[in-house]
């Protein structure tokens, strides 16, 4: 999903814990440890297969899925807590007023070509986000002013103001670090830094990526990983429960049961910021009436989509999700009023309402069907148009051709969109705008939780746009494979850690 990124009452803890757990039985006499086998190949299961390989104009998070962390890679990078440390660099270090990051490179790493990792290629490489407004997240670098190389070894960046948002932003796309004055050609091919290497691309059909033996930090575990792209949920259970793939991600809530029955697989439950966004064009009639914004909301009853979509889910009634920084449960601000919905439509002046809503194919029907049942409960016929991701790209995030559009927002921290009135969503609130720059210049982090809690209350209250739910991610996982991660699975996939056990090693 796009970098507006394609993460109430959340279920409190939501849990990264096995969905079942399987009973081993082993052979008379004693049992032998399992090995790592590293000459095997890891099959993993995906929904959406990125349109382009060029991490710097291409929008949706396949992309990042595949390539971040585990080809590419930036100064620093995150962890599946959440926490920022540091990748290639060594250390850095953050002047007291904010404005100045000082990054030591790691010594010894080089590019895929074999070419040495220098303070060049970080200037070069930052420099041409900040200054290419084509780039995916060049506004992320919106406060640097100046990347220097001190020596080979040593980058400094200069801010015009400070940024609390700096180092989250250099663990995306901004940050990563490519060669400079290189090539090759970005849609087809990659030379990063990263663990693995980009090997083959079958469009349509799967990514390939293997171990990079000389990669400057730990080896990978496996000798590499086949991406498939399985868009259709019930093929993806039939791939899976067939030994098709080693690890499937997205499952649909809906089909637990089946993998359930199934011997040598466990599911896991894990965490995040999975925004299932139900956007309103707000610089589009009627939609940019806030009373009718606030009808179709009330209109909606969330209990029931939840339930709809299999469970896996949970409410989120703004637009930061439980575990980003600025979350407030803001439940308060509508509820599930049929009656109220209509009256609301009524006092705008609405009648026999008819909307369009727009959403990408590989999503399942089951929220959208509850959404038309309820919005014709209301008086307003609502006609679900499924397309081809790249063509809501091109539609919805582009050209801002639609009434309604549902897509999943997975990015962690990006509330700054609906600061954006250039985004897709056409929300214009200058006092929300301010706020958010006040969280993003603030050097206290409790400041900055502050202004983010009310800018996201402003912009609920506005019914800029519905949060359907929050999702929780299903991940299959078949016995053997250990160290697969499982939060945030919709971002970003280090599989630097996955092993495949060789199993001849197990005994019996």
């Amino acid at each position: 999903m796009p970098r507006h990124r394609l993460r109430r009452h959340l279920l409190t803890a939501v849990i990264a814990a096995t969905g079942s757990l399987l009973v081993l039985t082993g052979c008379a006499g004693p049992a032998t440890t399992p090995t790592a086998d590293t000459d095997a190949t890891l099959r993993v299961g995906l929904v959406l297969e990125p349109s382009d390989l060029n991490i710097r104009t291409t929008s949706g998070v396949a992309l990042e899925q595949v390539l971040i962390d585990n080809v590419y890679q930036g100064l620093v990078s995150r962890t599946t807590d959440n926490e920022i440390v540091d990748t290639l660099a060594e250390r850095h270090e953050v002047s007291a007023d904010g404005l100045t990051y000082t990054f030591v490179l790691r010594d010894g790493v080089t590019f895929h070509d074999g070419a040495p990792l220098t303070a060049a290629d970080v200037v070069d490489s930052l420099t041409q986000v900040q200054q290419n407004a084509a780039f995916v997240d060049h506004l992320d670098l919106a406060q640097l002013q100046t990347v220097t190389a001190v020596d080979d070894r040593t980058v400094r960046l200069q801010l015009s103001s400070p940024d609390s948002d700096l180092l989250w932003a250099l663990t995306g796309r901004a940050g990563l670090v490519l060669q400079a004055g290189a090539d090759n050609d970005l849609s087809t091919t990659a030379n990063g830094t990263g663990p693995f290497t980009l090997t083959s691309w079958k469009q349509g059909d799967s990514i390939t990526v293997e171990r990079n033996d000389d990669y400057w930090g730990d080896a990978p575990k496996v000798k590499e990983v086949v991406f498939s792209y399985i868009p259709d949920a019930s093929s993806a259970v039939n791939a899976t429960l067939a030994g098709e793939v080693d690890v499937q991600i997205g499952l649909d809530a809906n089909l637990r049961d089946q993998v359930e029955r199934a011997d040598g697989l466990t599911i896991v439950e894990g965490r995040t910021t999975d925004k299932y966004t139900l956007a309103f064009n707000n610089q589009r009639a009627p939609l940019d009436d806030p009373l009718v914004r606030q009808a179709l909301r009330t209109a909606i009853d969330h209990a029931a989509i939840v339930e709809a979509v299999g469970g896996a889910a949970a409410l989120q009634y703004g637009p930061i999700p439980e575990l980003d920084p600025g979350y407030e449960d803001l439940s308060d601000v509508v509820s599930y009023d049929p009656e109220a919905a209509k009256a609301l439509l009524a006092q705008a002046g609405q009648e026999d309402l008819a909307l369009t809503l727009t959403v990408p194919n590989h999503y399942g029907t089951a929220a959208t069907n509850v959404l038309v049942s309820q919005f014709k409960a209301i008086g307003v016929t609502l006609t679900v148009d499924s397309v081809e991701f790249p063509t809501w790209l091109n539609d919805v995030y582009t050209n801002h051709d639609y009434d309604l559009s549902l897509v999943n927002h997975v990015e962690a921290r990006d509330v700054q969109h609906w600061a954006d009135p250039d985004y897709y969503f056409g929300y214009d609130n200058p006092t929300v705008q301010s706020l958010v720059a006040e969280a993003r210049a603030a050097t206290d982090p409790a400041v900055a939780d502050e202004r983010l809690r009310e800018a996201a209350a402003l912009v609920s209250k506005d019914h800029a746009a519905d949060w359907l739910y929050t999702g929780i991610s299903l991940t299959v996982v078949r016995d053997g494979v250990t160290g697969f991660p499982t939060d945030f699975v919709s971002e970003h996939l280090d599989l630097r850690d996955v092993a495949v056990t060789d199993r001849s090693s197990a005994g019996g």
